[in-house]
């Protein structure tokens, strides 16, 4: 059985991942106004991941016997200076979904439930991903930034990524 107060923190993180979902489909709106298709793409593929995140969290608190809870989502920014600047912005929520994650571990410790610090250390490794994924954009945009047909190249290399269903995420 799911205490009430992680059911309500794992509904609360259910709103942040698909807050993220929202503001990556956003942040590929930009893109796409910008005529950058495959940075689009990228963000595009994010979103769906964490949608994927806020099923797993959907799941785990049916599965405990909880009840899911779903609230309004906030209005994501929808217009940026740069891609460096998006890919900024992305880096700084993704530190701010590490620490709400971080809050889950210690609450679920502080519990004593482990069935639910069991089900979270997927996301902590996952949240070390993430944060990766960013600096490694960040890092290529501040490469391409200057170069003629630099950002060109950069936005066909995001286009590339694919977006697979987890096997253990039921819709």
């Amino acid at each position: 059985m799911l205490k009430a107060n992680i059911e309500k923190a794992f509904n609360e993180q259910i709103n942040a991942e698909i807050y993220s979902a929202y503001l990556y489909m956003s942040m590929a709106a930009w893109f796409q106004g910008q005529q950058l298709n495959g940075f689009a793409h990228w963000m595009k593929v994010q979103a769906q991941e964490e949608m994927t995140h806020a099923l797993r969290f959907y799941n785990f608190i049916h599965e405990r016997g909880g009840k899911v809870t779903l609230k309004a989502i906030k209005a994501p920014e929808i217009s940026w200076a740069t891609p460096l600047a998006v890919f900024e912005a992305v880096l700084k929520h993704e530190h701010l979904v590490t620490s709400l994650i971080n809050k889950l571990v210690s609450l679920a410790r502080k519990e004593e439930d482990y069935a639910a610090e069991n089900f979270l250390q997927w996301f902590v490794k996952e949240q070390v991903e993430e944060e990766a994924s960013a600096e490694d954009v960040i890092g290529k945009v501040k490469l391409v930034d200057q170069t003629p047909g630099g950002m060109f190249m950069l936005d066909k290399d995001l286009a590339a990524r694919v977006f697979t269903m987890p096997i253990d995420v039921v819709i």
